[in-house]
């Protein structure tokens, strides 16, 4: 199949790329020239683990290419995907779509009959209604079909879950459009991947619904972990108590400082704006995008509370800024809270991670960055975990008595057990143990 991707981001690369493996001629077309010049040298714009060879692999063999060329590239395909943003839009929280319906515009003039456009961006009930409106507005005699398909990506791990995903997803209102994307997703079959049907508004809303509920499930266990601290519980022993339930799945309750990222902050927002203008309020999802604002502030003041007196004459050195490990993603990371709360308490900062420091430093002023954890930890008052990257995981505490003023490790994550690190004679500040 001939399949074009509108926008190469995360989501449209990373499906882009993993499209062209499968066999498929994939043309990515973005409007960035710096970007399309850099993808056509073999430079990845993101960190995703393996994307870079599977970029290089596939556009050696001929079956990726990166263009500008609207116009060249849309008249020949089979399917053309819109992965474009879809952030927050200022003021009331809405996704912003108008990269989407740009995209719409754009490749209307020159779609050929029988085309299938897929909105692959994450977007509200309603958005492939007016996709179709747009097109048939400038080709009202052209014969074509609009599909929802949304994404399911986990940074960090998107590859994996794009070649073996739990589901895939096609909203749909026509054969056309089905017989297309069951075509162009068939390599799945041979692992079992189940591919769900269903209508195109239903497919939109079970995006923004996983979303939420995984966002549910993070904010619950946190608000968990709070009380595990007042009533001397362990949060990690109630998470895997629970999580044996089958009904409920031990995957999203990790205790921690809140969720971040590209997808459950702008999704809960936009979920809970499409209630508002439907007039169904999704009171739980309120309380989850509550919860997680206040949970990041929070993580914040208890680093503050550790240090003791005199806050103003320490230093803390943060571990991990990137929302989750194996990124490069800053958005909506709890980093930015807690760097925020520190410097507004007159604390110093030194920082250090592996993939994000060249965005948190776009982000965050008046932070040291370092070459490394050790580095971080230098002359620091407290070494505090913010991010779970496997680097930290085994930290030299020999090291870390010769280089921090206070024997201190204020673990964000409950990377360590308690017992471990008191027996080197660290004070263990964990969430929710």
């Amino acid at each position: 199949m001939n399949v074009v991707m509108i926008g190469t981001g995360y989501v449209g690369l990373v499906s882009g790329a993993c499209f062209a493996d499968f066999g498929h001629t994939v043309t990515c077309v973005d409007k960035d020239a710096s970007k399309v010049d850099a993808l056509q040298q073999g430079g990845i714009p993101i960190f995703e683990p393996g994307l870079d060879e599977l970029v290089a692999k596939n556009a050696a063999a001929g079956r990726l290419v990166f263009t500008q060329d609207v116009a060249g590239a849309v008249p020949a395909a089979d399917a053309v995907f819109i992965a474009v943003g879809t952030p927050s839009r200022r003021g009331d929280g809405h996704a912003d779509l108008s990269y989407v319906y740009a995209a719409a515009r754009e490749m209307a003039q020159y779609l050929t009959p029988g085309t299938v456009v897929v909105t692959k961006s994450t977007v509200p009930v309603g958005t492939g209604d007016e996709v179709q409106r747009i097109i048939r507005k400038l080709r009202p005699d052209l014969d074509f079909s609009v599909a929802s398909n949304p994404e399911f990506l986990r940074e960090g791990a998107a590859i994996e879950d794009f070649k073996r995903p739990d589901r895939v997803v096609i909203g749909c209102d026509d054969d056309q459009a089905r017989t297309v994307l069951q075509e162009i997703y068939r390599p799945l079959l041979s692992n079992e991947s189940p591919l769900v049907v269903m209508s195109r508004r239903t497919a939109e809303l079970t995006k923004y619904a996983a979303n939420a509920f995984l966002a549910t499930k993070i904010s619950f266990i946190n608000e968990i972990a709070d009380l595990c601290d007042k009533v001397g519980a362990d949060v990690e022993h109630v998470a895997y108590g629970v999580g044996l339930d089958n009904r409920i799945g031990a995957k999203f309750l990790r205790a921690g400082p809140g969720y971040g990222g590209s997808c459950f902050p702008k999704d809960t927002l936009a979920l809970l704006k499409t209630g508002q203008d439907f007039e169904a309020p999704l009171r739980i999802v309120e309380a989850v995008v509550l919860a997680n604002d206040n949970r990041k502030r929070a993580m914040g003041r208890k680093v503050v509370q550790s240090l003791g007196k005199d806050v103003q004459s320490k230093t803390v050195g943060l571990l991990g800024l990137t929302f989750k490990p194996n990124t490069d993603d800053m958005r909506d990371s709890p980093a930015l809270a807690i760097v925020q709360a520190l410097q507004d308490a007159g604390v110093q900062v030194r920082a250090y991670d592996p993939e994000g420091m060249e965005q948190a430093a776009r982000l965050l002023e008046n932070v040291t960055y370092c070459k490394d954890a050790y580095d971080a930890l230098d002359g620091a008052d407290a070494a505090v975990i913010v991010t779970e990257w496997d680097t930290f995981g085994a930290l030299d505490f020999g090291r870390l008595k010769e280089l921090l003023n206070d024997h201190l490790l204020v673990d964000l994550r409950n990377v360590y057990e308690r017992e471990e690190v008191e027996r080197q004679g660290f004070r263990y500040i964990a969430v929710g143990r």
